[in-house]
């Protein structure tokens, strides 16, 4: 199988390098990613400057690049200049920290999977929950690499992709996986203020709200130890307002007049 891997962290991030080292003996794999971090960039695009791509260790058979842009350039790039014909598949992570509920508007690894989407293509973005354990990459790697290769062939609806996130656990002590919804409540709404040498202010956000009594969420899924996996939309229409609005006559006041 034909995998393009990305994230938002940098081609020399252990999650990505981790899933590179798995993935890369049994399928053709290419890895092109930003040149440093790029976190939570959501889905911007580089409009307003040049962008540029390194070979890292050309003269190595690894295929690994490095992008002078965002993670969805580095889809978009690697689509126009380094896939063809297109990947089978696309995976941006392993991200180090979750990315479930609101967060997703945010993330730049969901980004790239949604790019990937866009384009037609399977696509998936993969994140493990940060906390006071070491991040198992390994463990996530391997099972990214046994759901690549049940997954293959399956075709998610046009526009449909993948998120999964793990819990900060070792993946043997995983108790399954959890088919999620996004969750709406982990959004931060805090900041740490302080104060410079200056005494002028400065911000940090605050901690993210980690906790959902929601059912069936993948916030909820994550803090009970599960791998949840949500299939989420490229598409942001609410077809459902759609037909409401419809009712409202909006056109009132538009109509052609007889001109005088």
């Amino acid at each position: 199988m034909k995998i393009l891997l990305t994230n938002d962290d940098g081609y020399a991030a252990p999650g990505i390098l981790a899933l590179y080292k798995i993935l890369k003996p049994h399928h053709q794999v290419i890895l092109i990613a930003p040149d440093g971090e790029k976190s939570a960039v959501g889905h911007g695009i580089t409009l307003n400057e040049p962008m540029r791509i390194t070979q890292i260790n050309p003269t190595h058979e690894d295929k690994v690049y490095a992008v002078t842009g965002t993670p969805a350039d580095c889809i978009k790039l690697g689509l126009f200049e380094l896939c063809t014909p297109p990947p089978d598949l696309i995976i941006s992570g392993i991200n180090p920290g979750s990315n479930t509920g609101v967060n997703i508007n945010y993330s730049g690894t969901l980004a790239a999977a949604r790019e990937g989407a866009l384009n037609g293509i399977l696509s998936m973005a993969v994140s493990i929950f940060r906390g006071e354990n070491p991040i198992d990459f390994q463990g996530m790697s391997h099972f990214i690499a046994r759901l690549t290769d049940k997954i293959h062939g399956y075709g998610l609806p046009a526009g449909t992709f993948l998120n999964i996130n793990g819990p900060n656990i070792q993946m043997d002590k995983v108790r399954g996986v959890k088919i999620t919804r996004q969750a709406s409540n982990n959004l931060s709404k805090n900041f740490d203020r302080r104060t410079d040498p200056k005494n002028r202010p400065y911000y940090w956000y605050g901690n993210m709200d980690t906790l959902d009594h929601e059912p069936d969420t993948d916030v909820k899924a994550v803090s009970q130890n599960y791998i949840s996996i949500t299939p989420l939309q490229c598409d942001l229409t609410d077809h459902k307002t759609m037909k409401e609005l419809e009712k409202f006559k909006l056109s009132i006041g538009l109509e052609k007049r007889a001109i005088p």
